[in-house]
Order: structure tokens, then C-alpha cells, then sequence
């Protein structure tokens, strides 16, 4: 990689370049990092809370540019990018609310006369994030990493750079530019500063590939690591499941963001007795999703961000329907200009093929047909990754059993899987490791100091 690019994936066409940072521009972005958290560091939970809270009055107030940002870097649909963005407004809001009581000195029983632990600050944190959302991403970590005192470094994903400088300009606005700085790093450069005594930690939402060589890097220098990596998650229907409730929602969850997300449902095992019904009305709905420009005020499915990742996702269909599996819908791109790919479903997919064991980025669903609940539960973990899962039941102690034997950092029932700033966000085997969110994410990046008093 030798530059950072805009490439809008509606049309293909190149928008705008930006060269990598030079060795001075690192130099001078870790020396401001370093000053930063050193002023950070001493300023107490309102004032860290009031700069938070200007940048999320700056989200709600430009939430269409910021929308149409989205939109042009990587072609999500605009009201997706306007709802990313009054998220990302929240996520400020909350922590500047709650980090108090999220790191609040706890007294522990001891032979002293007493005993805490209180959670101190524990430095600039470098954060690696991806495109797919390109300001979620960014503010899930940041907000709660900068409540608890620390400064950002920031290394977007190379086809979303305005919005990392959008990002950065906020916090400029608020006041404190250098808590969170942006640096266009390619790989090399981005390893040499994980080394760099500046920084502290490293966070990184990406692939598994990727999160095996930052952790990797990480742990050389000694230096701890939160990763939240791909998914493949099980959306489980039953047979006693409100199936027409479960089909719309397992939709949504599929073709959210073009398919393009960790947490979507990718792998839909239904009970024999209600696989039918679910199958045929699940295809229907799939081919009606309408895709189109981003720009569009009636597109559900933007297209892809990049080619790379459309053609990736149809050399992946074509080699399970080359292995035996059925499109049921789909199974191709769109025909034109940008990088559109239909909404596809495929059946038949079996443990010796491919896309058993791959993660699908993209507007692909996989159906399975399962007898009872020990083989949903059989199916469901055999995956290398364990994220996130959906399961559909009225029966709250089947449910209950789910919650238990799934093997994956959370269990939505009856609902959709998503990210709350009120709930630990993360994973388990290739999916990752490490929590953001709520009070057990803001806990990462922080120094979990004993205090012991004669």
C-alpha cells in the first residue's frame, strides 16, 4: 500500500489521494499523543465528559454530512450512515455520564487498615479500525478509552480516510485535537509504532489474519491487546419460533450494511419441521431487498466498498455452487459500473465444502436444515468463530439452554445481534478477544492499581 484513497464504490471512480505519513508526521503525532495523555490523565470525569459531550453535539448536528461521508468512502446507504452516526453521538453521551461509576475506586477487605483498587489511565492506545463503519468503529473504542484518560492514535482502514479526518476535526473543535490524532500508516509503519514507547496499547477491529499479526507484534513489545475480529454468526430458528418475525428480522441482520458486518447473521440453521415455511418466505424477502446507490433514498443495499471484496465474495459463492450448494436467489454480481452484489441464499452448503467454515462479507446467506436442538447447537459451533448468535424460541428454558452452550461472546434472543454502550461487546476463538463497551470495555485500557494502607 502507498497511499490512502478515496474510491467511490458506487461507480468505481477515483474521488481523491493522500500520502502516508512521513517519519516527522509519526514523530510529531506521538509526541502530541504523549502530551495529551498527560493532560488527560489529571483532568477528572466531568471535564473529559464535556469534551465528549461537544463532540457528540458536532455528530448530531452534522449527522447528513457525515451520512454522505459514509455513503462516498465505502457506499453505505444513507440512512444507515445517519443512524451510524447519532449512535456514535450516544456512545459519547454515555460514557460521559457513566465512566465515573464504570471506574470508581472499589474498598477490598484486607489486614491493612485499608485497601482499594482504583483504575488509573493507562496511556496513549494506537487503534487500528476498519471501513465497514467507518465512524462506529472509531467511537466504540474511543469514547470509552478517552473518558478514562487516556489519547488516541488513530489508523483507519486506507479507503475511509475523510472519515478519520472527520473524525479528528471534531475532537479539534472540542477543544483537544491531539486526544485522538490521525496517522495514514500502511502495515510496516503501523508495526513500528505498536514498538514505540509512546504508545501503551492496541486495539484492532478487523480480520483474524490481521488481529494474529497485531497481537502478534503486541506481544513482543509487552504491550496488551484488545481484538475484535471476524464472525460467522448462527441465527437459530426453532420450531416453536414466530417465524414471520424471525424472517424479517434475519434479513435485516443479513443485508445490514450491505452484508458487511461481524455481527450479521450469516448462518441460518432451522428446524426440519418449520424449515420449509421459513426457507421460502426468508428467499422472498431476500430477493426483495432493493440495491442501489447509496445516495438513493429507497436503497436497502448499498453496493460493496471495494472490488476486491465483491469479487472475493463471488469467488467464494462460485466455489460452493461449483462444490455441490444451491443459490436459491442470487449468486452473482450486478451487472455495471460500482460494486453491487445481489442478495443471495444458499442452500445445500455441507461440513466438507468452503463456505462451511469461511466468513461471507457480504449480502450472502447460507440456510441449514437441522432435526432437533442437540444438531442446531452442533451446527452453530462448528465455526471457527464465536461472536455473536440469535436464537428464536418462545420457550424460555430452550432459550435458556442456547444462552449456555453457544460458543460465542453473546447471545441475542428473539432479537436481532447488536452493539450497546450498555452491554460488553467482544468475542471468543477467531472472533477475538477482549471486551469494548459498558463498564468491562472502558476496564481494558486502564491500570488496575492495588492501594493497600497500613
Amino acid at each position: 500500500m502507498s497511499e490512502y484513497r478515496t474510491l467511490d464504490p458506487s461507480n468505481g471512480n477515483l474521488v481523491e489521494r493522500f500520502a502516508l505519513a512521513g517519519e516527522e508526521e509519526i514523530e510529531s503525532a506521538l509526541d502530541a499523543a504523549a502530551v495529551a495523555f498527560g493532560a488527560n490523565r489529571i483532568r477528572g470525569f466531568e471535564e473529559r465528559g464535556r469534551i465528549l459531550r461537544e463532540v457528540a453535539r458536532q455528530l448530531e448536528a452534522r449527522v447528513d454530512d457525515f451520512a454522505q461521508l459514509m455513503a462516498l468512502e465505502m457506499g453505505k446507504p444513507l440512512a444507515q450512515g445517519r443512524a451510524e452516526a447519532e449512535k456514535c453521538a450516544w456512545v459519547c453521551e454515555y460514557y460521559a455520564e457513566h465512566a465515573a461509576a464504570h471506574l470508581a475506586a472499589e474498598p477490598r477487605e484486607s489486614d491493612g487498615s485499608e485497601a482499594r483498587v482504583q483504575f488509573d489511565p493507562l496511556g496513549v492506545v494506537l487503534a487500528i479500525m476498519p471501513w465497514n463503519f467507518p465512524f462506529w468503529q472509531v467511537f466504540r473504542f474511543a469514547a470509552p478509552a478517552i473518558a478514562a484518560g487516556n489519547a488516541v492514535v488513530l489508523k483507519h482502514a486506507p479507503n475511509t480516510p475523510r472519515c478519520a479526518l472527520a473524525i479528528e476535526e471534531m475532537f479539534a473543535r472540542a477543544g483537544e485535537r491531539a486526544l485522538l490524532l490521525s496517522l495514514f500508516l500502511d502495515n510496516e509503519q503501523a508495526a513500528r509504532v505498536i514498538g514505540d514507547p509512546r504508545i501503551h496499547a492496541v486495539t484492532l477491529t478487523g480480520s483474524s489474519r490481521a488481529g494474529r499479526a497485531v497481537a502478534s507484534t503486541a506481544g513482543r513489545h509487552l504491550k496488551p491487546s484488545v481484538l475484535e475480529l471476524g464472525g460467522s454468526d448462527a441465527f437459530l430458528v426453532l420450531d416453536d419460533a414466530d417465524l414471520e418475525r424471525a424472517v424479517e428480522v434475519g434479513v435485516a441482520s443479513r443485508c445490514l450494511n450491505g452484508g458487511q458486518s461481524c455481527i450479521a447473521a450469516k448462518r441460518f440453521v432451522v428446524q426440519a419441521s418449520c424449515y420449509a415455511e421459513y426457507r421460502d418466505a426468508f428467499v422472498e424477502r431476500m430477493r426483495g431487498q432493493r440495491v442501489g446507490p447509496p445516495t438513493d433514498s429507497d436503497t436497502q443495499i448499498g453496493p460493496l466498498a471495494r472490488a476486491d471484496l465483491r469479487d472475493g465474495l463471488a469467488r467464494q459463492v462460485e466455489g460452493a455452487l461449483g462444490q455441490g450448494a444451491t443459490a436459491l436467489c442470487g449468486g452473482r454480481p450486478v451487472d455495471g459500473p460500482g460494486f453491487y452484489y445481489t442478495p443471495t441464499v444458499l442452500d445445500g452448503v455441507t461440513e466438507t465444502m468452503d463456505a462451511f467454515r469461511q466468513e461471507l462479507f457480504g449480502p450472502v446467506a447460507v440456510l441449514y436444515r437441522a432435526e432437533d436442538d442437540d444438531e442446531m447447537l452442533e451446527i452453530a459451533n462448528a465455526t471457527p468463530y464465536g461472536l455473536g448468535a440469535s436464537v428464536w424460541t418462545r420457550d424460555n428454558d430452550r432459550a435458556g439452554r442456547f444462552a449456555r452452550d453457544l460458543q460465542c461472546g453473546s447471545v441475542f434472543v428473539n432479537g436481532l445481534v447488536k452493539s450497546d454502550p450498555r452491554l460488553p461487546f467482544g468475542g471468543i476463538k477467531d472472533s477475538g478477544y477482549g471486551r469494548e463497551l459498558s463498564r468491562e470495555g472502558m476496564r481494558e485500557f486502564v491500570n488496575v492499581k492495588t492501594v493497600w494502607v497500613a
